[in-house]
């Protein structure tokens, strides 16, 4: 069975990438493995197994991430989620991290700018291969969706990097890298 156009698309870019820790190399295996035999790879059901998109929201000076407190994981978090039928990997990020900020946010570039992979256990035996994008954001006071967590604000880099969960904290690293912070 021929390997489905988006899951070849993101085995050549997310095979491409240079790792920022053990924790992405391991990340990029995974996925290089997991993604060529999804038949609908944006489907959460469709498969156990599917690409997520997330976004590290960067503020537009550069200086400040913003992250929300994740409902049912109760830890400070990227926005991102599942990609809806019709959206590519980029647009779900940006649509995800507007709902769950509410923050007027703005890719980097035209396609967005793919900054980190991580692949990790989502709810209901599910499996995440989550592509990370950064976007950015005017430094106003966050307005997240109703029936989105409320907590959600602006950290400091350092400070971020203190709370962030092993996932995240490569993200981080991998947005300052590119940002040339």
């Amino acid at each position: 069975m021929p390997i489905h156009r988006d899951a070849q698309h993101w085995c050549e870019l997310v095979g491409a990438r240079t790792p920022i820790d053990e924790r992405e190399r391991e990340s990029i295996e995974k996925f290089l493995e997991m993604a060529p035999v999804l038949t609908d790879p944006f489907n959460e059901n469709a498969d156990l197994v599917h690409i997520t998109a997330s976004a590290i929201v960067v503020s537009e000076a550069g200086d400040k991430v913003a992250l929300h407190m994740h409902k049912r994981l109760n830890m400070w978090l990227q926005p991102g989620g599942h990609i809806e039928a019709g959206e590519t990997a980029a647009q779900g990020a940006l649509r995800e991290a507007e709902e769950e900020t509410g923050l007027p946010v703005r890719h980097e570039s035209d396609g967005g700018v793919f900054v980190h992979v991580d692949v990790h256990a989502g709810p209901k035996g599910h499996t995440h291969l989550d592509l990370r994008y950064v976007v950015r954001a005017p430094d106003v006071a966050p307005a997240p969706a109703e029936g989105e967590s409320q907590l959600v604000r602006w950290f400091e880099w350092d400070e971020a990097e203190a709370i962030a969960d092993v996932g995240l904290l490569g993200g981080l690293r991998a947005t300052k890298a590119m940002l040339g912070l």
